[in-house]
Formats: C-alpha cells, structure tokens, sequence
C-alpha cells in the first residue's frame, strides 16, 4: 500500500460517522444507500458523502443492481494497515502482556 493509500484509508477513518457506516456494512454488507441511511441521524446527502470519502479510499466499493448502487466494504485497505502498523510489533511479546493483564485482572481461564 503506497503512502498516498494509507493515507486516505486513516483520514476516512478518522470520522465516527464513517466508522459507523462501515460496522453497519460489517454486519449486512451490499446495502443500497437507503438501507444505510435507516436509523442514522445523518441526512441522506450526508451519508451519500462520507460513503464517497469511503470509495476513494477504496474501503467501499459500489456495484449497480438494477436501479439500486449497492454498497460493500473492503477489507483489503484495513489489512495491509494492520499488517504494516500492527505486525510489526513482536508478537509474542504482546501474547505475553495480554496473558498477564488478564491474569492480574482475573479472567485467566486457562
């Protein structure tokens, strides 16, 4: 992923909004604009461009269905973040200090 991509994928991630709309395309993917506006307090325009942020972004990407734009997400953007900015770190290093918080915490069940 080149810089410019990674970019554009943080900035468009940035927003609570946009981060909604793509839990609710997590959980139904292929939704028309309608069905990602129900129950949002965004104005249809306004999801219309964080859906447009999204796309550029390639975190969504569109296909027509008759009359209807349908809506999916794309996971590809967010696991080349996470395989650059998370990965990296030492693994079982992180398994070790998630053992031991949940140790400390109680909620070994092992």
């Amino acid at each position: 992923m080149q810089a410019d991509a990674s970019d554009d994928v943080f900035k468009a991630l940035a927003d609570p909004s946009r981060r909604r709309l793509l839990d609710r395309l997590h959980a139904t993917d292929g939704q028309s604009l309608g069905d990602l506006c129900a129950g949002l307090t965004m104005t249809r325009q306004a999801v219309a461009k964080h859906l447009a942020i999204l796309e550029a972004a390639n975190l969504v990407v569109s296909k027509r269905k008759g009359r209807e734009k349908l809506h999916f997400i794309n996971p590809i953007p967010i696991h080349e973040i996470a395989e650059r900015w998370i990965s990296k770190f030492d693994q079982p290093r992180l398994s070790a200090l998630s053992a031991l918080k949940r140790s400390l915490e109680g909620e070994n069940h092992d």
